[in-house]
């Protein structure tokens, strides 16, 4: 798996995987489990790309599952098909076993709340870090520096709590800390942290039609995000990004409010986009 950038250097990326490791006898710091969404998504495949070229630029020795890699059965769980759930997810705990994998990062918060909290009961014990608490961590050692520049310089920002990051895991000051390190206030909306809006796709809701009702959740979530008057909705989460976009097309704001991951800012903020 290669990527090319658009940096004026064009630099060409190697995408390591286990297999590729594992058969020079090699093991990496950190495997870094991409998703469904990361992988198949178009939209979220720029995000897979913006963390990896991050990891690229601060020396991080990582690797991927590659065509190994299978959904970690969140999507079957959430709908209530436990036996397709468990299927799935001792498939993974068996290949990452195998490889004596101990510390994950995924840029999606139902992969990171399924292999961190629903795993080990199957056997599946590793180390699971959302990639949130990554970047804050590489820019708090002073490994990843940032300063404002790309996409987000002299725009003002908005953040929003992902369900299976905030409240199943308590996870709110990370994402924020790493808008932060940009020179950015963040203008939170009127539902934020623990009492933050659900996006409207988690729960498996993003692969049905919604029950009958007044309004679309996601446009509720989009109205809160506008009301703050931010040019950018920042999010952690490829469920979030997909719903806040839907949102903002509907309010015909695509030319004047943009939905971007964490990473995306980071990334763009060091010129690697």
């Amino acid at each position: 798996m290669s990527e090319t950038t658009n940096s004026p250097e064009m630099i060409q990326v190697q995408v390591p995987t286990m297999m590729d490791m594992a058969a020079k006898g090699e093991s990496p710091e950190i495997l870094f489990w991409v998703g469904c969404a990361g992988s198949f998504d178009d939209r979220y495949q720029a995000v897979t790309k913006a963390f990896i070229k991050i990891l690229e630029h601060v020396g991080i020795k990582y690797a991927v599952l590659g065509p190994e890699e299978s959904c970690t059965g969140d999507p079957a769980k959430r709908a209530g098909n436990e036996f397709l759930f468990q299927m799935q997810a001792t498939q993974n705990i068996m290949i990452l076993n195998g490889y004596e994998i101990k510390k994950i990062v995924t840029a999606c918060p139902h992969c990171f709340n399924t292999l961190k909290n629903e795993y080990p009961e199957l056997g599946g014990n590793f180390e699971v870090i959302h990639h949130a608490t990554y970047l804050q961590e590489l820019i708090d050692s002073g490994k990843l520096k940032v300063a404002e520049e790309g996409v987000i310089k002299g725009k003002s920002v908005t953040f929003h709590d992902s369900c299976y990051l905030g409240r199943h895991n308590d996870i709110y000051e990370a994402p924020r800390s790493v808008i932060e390190s940009l020179k950015k206030e963040i203008r939170e909306m009127k539902r934020s942290r623990s009492r933050g809006l659900c996006c409207g796709a988690g729960g498996a809701q993003m692969f049905k039609d919604a029950e009958k009702g007044n309004k679309e959740v996601n446009i509720e979530r989009t109205e809160e995000a506008l009301e703050t008057g931010a040019e950018v909705i920042a999010t952690g989460c490829p469920f979030c990004m997909t719903m806040m976009t839907d949102g903002v097309k509907h309010f015909q704001k695509e030319e004047s409010v943009k939905v971007y991951d964490i990473a995306e800012l980071i990334a763009s903020a060091r010129g690697l986009l």
